[in-house]
């Protein structure tokens, strides 16, 4: 199951407005040094997904992330489009290769995000 706010409705909808509304895809994405997170992404569905409706949208999510993290709720913040569900994610390691990253460097102690 997939649910969207009434915030990510408006942003979607926003979006869509002058072009034909496409399946959106829930992936889980590396995320770096702040770990995996779920994100979003216009696609197409396979035979290995699943299908949901939310407000006039197609949500597809790989059938074995779906059984992990539903129900999943998509919202909109400031920083973007957010999605929470069932799944716990851990925090992603605090260390940097080559002791800088793209906030510019890393302290002992301090996770680069």
């Amino acid at each position: 199951m997939v649910e969207i706010t009434e915030a990510a409705r408006r942003e979607l909808d926003g979006y869509f407005a002058d072009k034909e509304k496409a399946p959106i895809r829930i992936y889980l994405s590396a995320g770096g040094c702040s770990g995996p997170r779920l994100a979003l992404a216009l696609d197409e569905a396979k035979d290995t997904d699943d299908l949901f409706e939310a407000d006039g949208y197609q949500f597809i999510v790989d059938k074995d992330l779906a059984v992990q993290a539903t129900p999943m709720r998509v919202d909109m913040s400031h920083m973007g489009f957010s999605i929470q569900s069932s799944l716990e994610l851990g925090g992603g390691g605090c260390g940097c290769s080559g002791g800088s990253c793209s906030s510019g460097s890393c302290t002992p102690g301090s996770c680069c995000s």
